[in-house]
């Protein structure tokens, strides 16, 4: 797809965060100079041709109590990978989880984002997961400080 200014210009505001009011594709029509129905065309068209592959609202944990991140990395037999995954991913309190490539010196090749409101709360999620799974050579990362979160901003 050829992208032209205006779709440029769409596409930087929607990679940042949405206005926080009850009309907020309204308020960013007004932002960019279009007529809301012209912007929900065009976010409908790029879903449509995958340029928009997921639109998502993102909490932010740490306001309502999560204080306590934990990434757990896990090894997985490769023919249960799949399946250990998705039922990782069911766990309420995971945000994230992935499969990675392992090596000879990491041999963990899926990753779980577990956030509690402290340490033992994250400490329980991940033994309820391993005892799921029957998983039980895992590591858990606690996160010590944030440097940077943000989403991904294109033609900025």
């Amino acid at each position: 797809m050829e992208l032209s200014e205006l779709d440029r210009k769409i596409i930087n505001r929607l990679s940042g965060d949405l206005p926080s009011d009850k009309t907020p594709f309204a308020t960013l029509a007004r932002e960019i100079g279009l007529d809301e129905t012209v912007l929900l065309e065009k976010i409908g068209n790029y879903a449509k041709t995958n340029v928009l592959r997921r639109f998502a609202a993102i909490l932010a944990h740490q306001n309502v109590g999560f204080v306590a991140n934990a990434m757990v990395v896990w090894r997985v037999p490769e023919e249960s990978v799949v399946e250990t995954g998705q039922t990782m991913a069911r766990f309420g309190e995971v945000s994230h989880c992935y499969e990675r490539l392992s090596y000879p010196q990491w041999r963990y090749n899926i990753y779980t984002m577990i956030h509690g409101r402290d340490r033992e709360q994250c400490l329980k999620v991940v033994e309820r997961i391993s005892a799921v799974t029957g998983i039980h050579d895992y590591k858990v990362l606690f996160t010590v400080r944030e440097f940077k979160k943000t989403s991904m901003r294109y033609f900025g």
